[in-house]
């Protein structure tokens, strides 16, 4: 049976995606690159390493990828706009932490981008902890991130289920053994145990997830045949 929760944050519990978006174009700005021409939201989904890897040539020699990923940070936490949280967000975590399942949140953001967030969404007082870019040698995709959150938990991976809204994220929970919710669209019915389209139907998803071993999608919530 399920013993705890592993919730991803970007997202999934907060739609800080546009936020991502303006800290890399600030900070580029500054750096004096102009990176106007991306689409809106050009890397939902996708960690800064990566990120780097495919706009590093837009970059001065100069331009260390560290130097880089701090001034990012720095412009996502100092953001005037406020973040906004998923509907049902902030109740689905203290309906389960009603029912006594340790919570833990895993990302793929750096530490000070995933504090901002808990901190905003005033979820701290719920979290066994969280797990950031900073604390692993992989993130997401790699089961990395998820394998480390079990340990903190102190569970078996089959115990734990992760709440994800990419197939990035998907992958990382299921290769470390975890079962898996996907919110939303970006995730397939094929790669989790139960697909959610509003997360106030989490917890009891979470409580009628059937005793089958990680591998078999189990239906679906909230969502249309």
């Amino acid at each position: 049976m399920i013993r705890a929760v592993a919730w991803d944050i970007d997202g999934t519990l907060v739609d800080s995606e546009p936020r991502h978006h303006r800290a890399l174009l600030a900070a580029s700005r500054a750096l004096g690159v102009d990176l106007a021409d991306l689409p809106d939201q050009a890397f939902r989904g996708i960690h800064m390493l990566d990120v780097w890897e495919a706009l590093r040539d837009r970059y001065p020699p100069s331009v260390a990828r560290d130097g880089w990923l701090d001034m990012i940070n720095a412009s996502y936490v100092a953001d005037p706009e406020p973040l906004t949280p998923m509907p049902g967000a902030w109740q689905a975590i203290a309906e389960i932490h009603g029912h006594g399942l340790p919570q833990i949140c895993v990302s793929n953001s750096n530490r000070a981008v995933v504090d901002a967030n808990v901190a905003s969404l005033g979820i701290g007082r719920f979290l066994a902890g969280s797990i950031s870019l900073d604390d692993v040698a992989a993130g997401k995709p790699d089961p990395e991130p998820y394998r480390l959150a079990c340990r903190q938990l102190g569970f078996d991976p089959r115990c734990v289920v992760a709440i994800e809204d990419s197939a990035t994220g998907a992958i990382s929970a299921r290769q470390a053994g975890l079962r898996v919710v996907g919110f939303g669209e970006g995730v397939a019915a094929t790669d989790v145990d139960a697909l959610c389209l509003d997360l106030s139907h989490i917890p009891q998803i979470i409580l009628d997830l059937p005793a089958v071993p990680t591998g078999i999608a189990r239906g679906s919530h909230g969502i249309s045949a």
